[in-house]
């Protein structure tokens, strides 16, 4: 079995050069003064392993660096590594059993002290320990061992042969953590290390100056980063909050900012922005799929807290696959697109709508049928039987409480859904909550997605990369969040099924791609055409802004979409 670099598409062998001007000169670093960056999900907490949340991983991946990255057309290129290990140059041993990362020469922390190979053991360690609830366990998954060669190389033995050895420190989801910052910071004490959770040291293009969590964060330049002349900007202001028409304002209108993400806003309002002249649009299709998850588990604050949404109490409705078919078959998905996203949205029944090679032919979910929608939950015994429009059985009403985050779009979509499900005789109550607090890792806090307090959420991911078995990973028996992980843990909606299991371990040991794709579309289909747990709704377009005196922006959906901030620059 020999490991194909087509299967994470071409691999680049050598870092990336210093950014030269349009002069042909170099820049010096600083020479922009400030860049100012604006999400309205605002972040939480600089560290991606206690956190789930895309604006914490975007925003964190300004400091901490992973070994290796995706490129915008989804290929591997080395960032701390001296290169991609591969079989054909030895990196990847030719049973598939280890991959051995080489730290580049010269690579430091910001604070001056050299990144070595005990920085990467830690790292993994800190991950894989089973009270830290890392967010990102299932980039470690199958990982027996993380052992230092000598003080630059780290060798990563797998317990089979894993095709896709590209889990562990590769990506914005598994960057290196400084072990000399951390090393107080293992297990159950994770979230407890405000400062190294806020401030972490990294290698990136800049360094934290400030951090006020779900408000603002305020950055310098790195002056330890390895590329001379980079980045071009002094320092850097991250602000976060508010909603997407103030972010898309604040760039394509005012110009008080120069890049907003994830303009989760009607094709009309983004077009009639643009029109002001200070910025543009950008977007790029990737793997980013708004769903509704569906949640196995009873959320009911009747019982003692430890025990709401945990696998020891089966939802008393939703265990019923019979109201989760009907509540998808009544969702006229093409409708969303339009009202949502216009071109920049696809209706989808896939979780993993895209590469091809692993996208499912599953179709049956884009028609809306009410009627059938009705006799599904009308043979299945619920029924109304006082006449006030919902459905009950056994003295159970029909009824939900249907989460999401705070936007516009989310919020037409909720409306929508809601009336459809009235039409098929469901009550639904609907609440929106602060993305910065939805999205956050808080484990005090009641109203975070991985928490699930309601019976249905809404929202969006994707995974880094173009191999999505981490991300299938993701809803393995076990890997809920819960109280011993600090209510992290990627399976929110609480699926377990012995099947998926046993499909995710065959996925691990084979390389053949098309085979790897026959198995990935099978796991898809399990969790959104057999069970559905989780009810895809649109195939979601990133669409961020940039402002026109902005230059280097490169629209990346396999990685952060921040990851070559170092290139940015202000054109004159």
């Amino acid at each position: 079995m020999k490991l194909r670099t087509l299967l994470m598409g071409a691999i680049a062998s050598t870092a990336f050069a210093p950014m030269v001007m349009a002069d042909g000169h170099e820049g010096e670093r600083g020479r922009d003064g400030e860049v100012k960056i604006i999400y309205w999900q605002a972040p939480s907490i600089l560290n991606p392993y206690l956190s789930g949340g895309t604006k914490d991983l975007e925003s964190a991946s300004l400091v901490l660096e992973p070994m290796g990255r995706y490129d915008e057309t989804g290929a591997l290129v080395p960032y701390l590594a001296a290169e991609i290990p591969t079989v054909e140059n030895g990196g990847v041993s030719e049973d598939l059993t280890s991959i051995t990362w080489k730290i580049a020469d010269g690579m430091q922390w910001s604070d001056g002290t050299p990144v070595t190979s005990a920085d990467l053991v830690f790292t993994a360690e800190y991950c894989m320990h089973p009270e830290g609830g890392c967010a990102q366990a299932s980039k470690f998954d199958g990982v027996s061992s993380v052992e230092a060669i000598d003080d630059m190389t780290v060798k990563v033995t797998f317990s089979e042969a894993k095709p896709n050895p590209y889990g562990p420190f590769m990506g914005a989801q598994s960057p290196i953590l400084q072990k000399a910052q951390f090393a107080d910071c293992l297990g159950a004490k994770a979230p407890e290390c405000t400062e190294a959770n806020f401030n972490p040291i990294g290698t990136g293009p800049f360094t934290v100056t400030e951090f006020r969590p779900n408000d603002v964060i305020t950055m310098a330049a790195n002056e330890n980063f390895r590329h001379e002349g980079k980045p071009a900007f002094a320092s850097l202001t991250f602000k976060g909050g508010g909603d997407a028409v103030a972010a898309g304002r604040a760039v394509m209108e005012t110009g008080e900012f120069d890049y907003a993400w994830n303009m989760q806003l009607a094709p009309d309002v983004l077009a009639k922005m643009a029109e002001a002249g200070k910025g543009t649009p950008i977007s790029a299709f990737g793997t980013l799929v708004e769903r509704i998850e569906m949640n196995m588990t009873n959320p009911s604050p009747d019982l003692p807290e430890g025990e709401r949404s945990t696998v020891a109490h089966p939802h008393p409705i939703l265990s019923d696959f019979n109201v989760r078919k009907a509540l998808s078959m009544a969702i006229d998905r093409p409708l969303l697109v339009e009202v949502g996203y216009g071109q920049a949205g696809r209706p989808t029944c896939n979780l993993v709508p895209a590469p091809a090679l692993y996208a499912s032919d599953n179709t049956e979910c884009l028609t809306q049928d009410i009627e059938g929608a009705k006799a599904l939950l009308e043979e299945a015994g619920w029924t109304d039987t006082d006449g006030d429009g919902v459905r009950e059985k056994d003295g159970m009403k029909l009824s939900l409480l249907y989460q999401t985050s705070t936007n516009a779009v989310r919020q037409d979509f909720q409306a929508l859904i809601k009336d459809w499900w009235s039409q098929i005789g469901v009550e639904t109550e609907l609440r929106n909550l602060d993305a910065s607090v939805f999205f956050g890792g808080d484990p005090g806090s009641p109203d975070t997605f991985q928490k699930f307090y309601a019976d249905v959420e809404m929202y969006a991911n994707n995974f880094d990369g173009t191999d999505p078995q981490a991300y299938l990973s993701a809803y393995r028996c076990g890997n809920e969040p819960k109280p011993s992980s600090q209510w992290q843990g990627e399976n929110i909606n609480r699926f377990c099924n012995e099947e998926y299991d046993t499909l995710l371990d065959e996925l691990s040991r084979t390389g053949e791609l098309d085979k790897r794709g026959e198995i990935a579309k099978r796991l898809n289909e399990i969790i959104t055409k057999d069970t559905m747990t989780i009810v895809p709704l649109v195939d979601r377009g990133r669409v961020s802004a940039a402002s026109n005196t902005l230059g280097g922006v490169i629209l990346n959906t396999w990685d952060s979409e921040l990851w070559n901030v170092a290139d940015w620059y202000r054109m004159k």
